[in-house]
């Protein structure tokens, strides 16, 4: 009987060691489990995963006008190659639209926001709601002016997610247009803008004050006068009217610039010139390609134009999408800043070479797309910089 008890116990010690080793190899099990788990979760959250698809949002004035149309083909066909969703919020250039739209793209699960925004102002808030989500943002068309707005642009440098700006030389680009007008024999010129205060149109106002006061300055006898802006926002009937009101009120204009504003406005102001009987004989320049510049420029409406910038939102989206894959870390309180060409068309057989390359096909194909994800920054700044008819016919040969 003392045998048997001895027994008995003997089994239950080793029942209740086999189960506490057994609770102390499923709770080890636990542990490494969740060490597991949150590593996979603090990994997926910093950097997409290979299986993971890409979402970046576009914050944009129109996808659908002349020039936001033209933005869209270009994004949505990199966006293909890529494997990337896109999401666009047209704002209109509407201050509490522009921010608006950068909480609405962050809030819908964007990993990356490319923005178009109209004032530096707006980009304070744009910023701070990027660091907020921890999503990264790139500014297309535009960049922060470290001279008007020194304190958001140094919050733009501190910003973890700001990743940086693509965008041209404005005040070259309006230097040039008026020198245009200038060497055409135009004294009188016109000038419509689209939103007071907007970044891009106060450089380009710069550069048309200085051709005019260059020249004035140079040629005392022989002096051009522009007057001062007329604002027209972002439609067609905005730029009509605002044509009309030059007209009326300066008889004796014969140029006009069409400062931009996505084309629409220019679209207004031809046909306002048109309806009074003047076309051919008051010389309009702007910025932003028409689809049929070159009939505009056969039949006299139009002296001349820059543009073919479509491609520089395709920049900022690159930048965006390799900050979101870990290939390209922000420089520490700075950030990447690339200067896009523009291409300037003054005759109907310059704008066949553009229609040609620019617009009948991309100037970029989808292998030279996938490459753009594995460049460095530098070569990236590069190609951007390269971007002409010539490079174009170059890479894909001449047709």
């Amino acid at each position: 009987m003392k045998k048997m008890k001895k027994i008995i116990a003997s089994i239950l010690v080793l029942a209740m060691l086999f189960s506490l080793s057994a609770c102390g190899n499923t709770s080890s099990n636990k542990t490494a489990q969740n060490n597991s788990t949150n590593s996979s979760n603090s990994t997926t959250s910093n950097s997409s995963s290979n299986n993971q698809k890409i979402k970046i949002g576009v914050s944009i004035w129109s996808s659908t006008d002349v020039l936001g149309s033209q933005v869209k083909k270009m994004l949505d066909y990199a966006a293909n190659a890529l494997g990337v969703e896109l999401m666009y919020v047209d704002q209109g250039h509407v201050s509490e639209k522009v921010t608006a739209s950068v909480k609405t793209l962050a809030a819908a699960g964007c990993q990356g926001i490319i923005i178009c925004n109209s004032a530096d102002s707006e980009m304070a808030s744009a910023i701070q709601t990027a660091d907020q989500y921890h999503v990264y943002l790139a500014q297309f068309f535009r960049i922060i002016s470290k001279d008007r707005s020194p304190q958001i642009y140094e919050q733009a440098q501190k910003s973890k997610y700001y990743v940086g700006a693509v965008h041209e030389d404005e005040v070259v680009n309006g230097y040039n247009l008026v020198n245009i007008l200038i060497n055409k024999g135009k004294r009188f010129i016109g000038l419509i803008g689209w939103n007071p205060g907007d970044a891009t149109f106060l450089l380009r106002w710069e550069g048309y004050k200085k051709a005019v006061d260059q020249w004035n300055q140079n040629h005392p006898d022989d002096k051009v006068f522009m007057t001062q802006p007329v604002y027209a926002g972002t439609t067609a009937d905005g730029g009509a009217s605002a044509a009309t009101s030059l007209m009326n009120s300066y008889p004796k204009m014969d140029a006009l610039i069409a400062a931009g504003g996505g084309g629409d406005p220019l679209v207004g102001a031809l046909n306002a010139i048109k309806n009074a009987g003047k076309t051919g004989k008051i010389g309009v320049v702007s910025t932003d390609f028409l689809p049929d510049l070159g009939q505009e420029l056969q039949s006299g409406a139009m002296t001349a134009e820059s543009g073919g910038h479509f491609a520089d939102p395709l920049y900022a989206f690159m930048m965006v999408y390799n900050a979101i894959k870990g290939k390209y870390v922000k420089p520490e309180n700075s950030f990447y800043e690339i200067k896009f060409p523009y291409i300037y068309v003054s005759s109907p057989s310059e704008y066949n070479d553009y229609q040609k390359y620019f617009v009948d096909s991309l100037p970029y194909n989808t292998d030279e797309i996938k490459a753009m994800a594995n460049d460095s920054f530098q070569q990236l700044a590069e190609q951007a910089l390269n971007l002409s008819i010539d490079d174009v016919k170059k890479r894909h040969g001449a047709q």
